[in-house]
């Protein structure tokens, strides 16, 4: 039976990066970094194979980054719809690392905007979440629970409950080469230790 998926990661961005940010992008405040992660257990016990994930960030991709209409909410509704009058950021761009799915993604200049905006400003730990549509099932006696193949990704939310470790978002500067991995860098590095702590 299908129901409500949602996953968080954590979203970690302090003061001096986001004016930073705001400088190099002419005011306005544009993050990348993990949106969701294939083939691994989160804290919520659930694993996104990555052909299913793959898919549906293609889907995602096409129907709504690229028509600029890949909007996410202010906390976890409890709907499969976007509600415009809750919405914070819009996703400008996606792509595979390995088995992360990295975004970029701006915010906005709405009342939930600004309230993400001001949060990240006064050093506010926030997490990014995706929601979608699908059913699960138990896998092994772990307790991980698969996300099966008719899962349909619908935005993704920042929230202050993160449940999936490791995934960081930084403010992005124009001058910063698109090439490079999200892994280069201080942040990076903080990423990859807590990386490599948690996968033991």
């Amino acid at each position: 039976m299908k129901q409500l998926i949602v996953d968080y990661l954590p979203f970690e961005v302090g003061p001096d990066q986001i004016n930073e940010a705001m400088k190099e992008n002419n005011g306005k405040l544009v993050v990348k970094g993990v949106l969701q992660r294939a083939d691994t257990k989160n804290q919520n016990g659930r694993v996104y194979p990555k052909e299913i994930l793959m898919r549906e960030a293609k889907k995602y991709s096409s129907n709504f980054v690229k028509q600029k209409r890949a909007m996410g909410e202010l906390d976890h509704p409890e709907s499969s719809v976007v509600n415009l009058s809750n919405v914070s950021h819009n996703i400008t761009d996606m792509n595979f690392n390995g088995d992360d799915l990295v975004g970029t993604v701006e915010i906005l200049t709405t009342p939930s905007g600004n309230i993400l905006r001001e949060l990240f400003k006064n050093g506010i730990k926030l997490g990014i979440s995706s929601r979608g549509m699908g059913s699960v099932e138990s896998v092994n006696e772990s307790g991980a629970q698969e996300v099966q193949d008719d899962f349909e990704l619908i935005a993704f939310d920042f929230v202050s409950n993160p449940s999936t470790h490791g995934a960081f978002l930084y403010p992005m500067n124009e001058s910063v080469d698109n090439n490079i991995s999200v892994r280069d860098g201080k942040y990076g590095r903080v990423e990859a230790v807590i990386n490599d702590i948690m996968r033991g």
